[in-house]
């Protein structure tokens, strides 16, 4: 598969194959294992250099990204996610009551699905709520694979200076928070370098709001395409999680995620991923894969098992899927109740995001 710039990857897009691929000792996550990378041959500007190089536990791997993903892990323990319950029971219910004031035909994603995980995410790492929708629109541009290079280097460089000023601002004041809690323990010792704890909350901002307002909004587009799969839910014939899991097969947050590199030789069926080169883990074909999911391309809340790889598998699972699932279940119970009558604005025809990595539409307008 050949990406902006010319580069070309190997695309992994069988659920079976990506799933042992992702737990593969034979694949890492460093970009100093891919060929292309190491010599120096990547396009100038290339617009997702950033996610192949940002200092983290999500370009790490063996003892580096244990030590990283520890420091985090902390922060999404069933039991902390279930002490956050509340607080996005009433973000959610507030956040309905604003959507209860507008007139006529509105945007689900701006208004609703949007806010609540930015929300959440922002109280977890301190940020202030007028950082916030900064901060979203730099990360937009920073997933969008349609950006020309120099909007990328430049959401990048703005992102890093943004996130660099929240952290000389808890140094100064600490809070609460995920953030004062990484500068403490890079303060402790050599635990967390500060390219490394920027890099760490990039990747908590991105990932803990991007992939939730995405989740939420398809899930809605999902439920409002197949009225007979909302009834399910609503008669409580089926529980609002089935509805969170089915969506995250049928129409997956992340479409493709870069990326991945052979440390080997790697035989897969009639082809070898040789080594040093890259892999791209395409989560949305996965879950429209017919060879594992019976009539893939159908969504359907009854489907058991519905397993998936839309939250990863292996080392680098995702570590934020309680928190993603609680918030996205509490938004659509909370919703549906509120506005049972919910329904695709006449006309409205969403246009996709431009992006392979970030899987969703721009817009959904709808009607209560």
């Amino acid at each position: 598969m050949e990406l902006p710039g010319g580069v070309v990857v190997w695309a992994i897009t069988h659920h079976d194959t990506l799933q042992a691929l992702l737990a593969d000792h034979r694949v890492g996550k460093n970009a100093q294992l891919w060929t292309t990378f190491r010599e120096g041959r990547l396009p100038q500007g290339w617009p997702l250099l950033n996610f192949v190089t940002v200092p983290g536990m999500v370009t790490a791997d063996g003892d580096d990204h244990r030590r990283l993903r520890g420091l985090v892990s902390q922060a999404f323990t069933p039991r902390r996610i279930a002490d956050l319950a509340p607080a996005i029971e009433a973000r959610a219910v507030s956040l309905l009551d604003r959507v209860a004031e507008l007139d006529g035909a509105f945007d689900l994603r701006e208004h609703f699905a949007y806010p609540l995980p930015m929300q959440v995410i922002g109280e977890l790492l301190g940020l202030a709520l007028d950082e916030q929708d900064r901060l979203h629109e730099l990360s937009d541009t920073l997933v969008s694979s349609s950006a020309t290079p120099a909007a990328a280097a430049a959401a990048q460089q703005a992102l890093y200076a943004l996130l660099g000023s929240v952290v000389a601002a808890k140094r100064a004041a600490p809070g609460d928070d995920l953030t004062t809690d990484l500068i403490a323990a890079r303060e402790a010792g050599d635990r967390l370098s500060e390219a490394e704890l920027v890099g760490t909350l990039l990747l908590m901002l991105v990932a803990g709001h991007e992939t939730t307002l995405n989740l939420i909004t398809n899930a809605v587009r999902a439920l409002l395409a197949h009225p007979d799969q909302l009834r399910l839910v609503l008669s409580g014939e089926q529980p609002w999680s089935a509805v969170i899991e089915e969506t995250l097969r049928y129409d997956s947050p992340v479409g493709q995620f870069p990326l991945r590199y052979a440390t080997e030789d790697i035989e897969v069926g009639d082809v070898v991923i040789r080594r040093g080169e890259a892999l791209l883990a395409s989560y949305a074909a996965a879950g429209r894969d017919a060879g594992h999911h019976p009539d893939a391309d159908r969504f359907d809340v009854t489907r058991r098992p519905n397993r998936h790889l839309s939250l990863g598998h292996g080392p680098h699972f995702c570590l934020g899927s309680g928190l993603a699932r609680l918030e996205a279940e509490t938004a659509l119970r909370h919703l549906f109740e509120r506005f049972p009558g919910l329904a695709l604005a006449e006309g409205d025809a969403p246009e996709p995001i431009g992006s392979f990595i970030s899987n969703s539409v721009r817009t959904l307008r709808v009607t209560v």
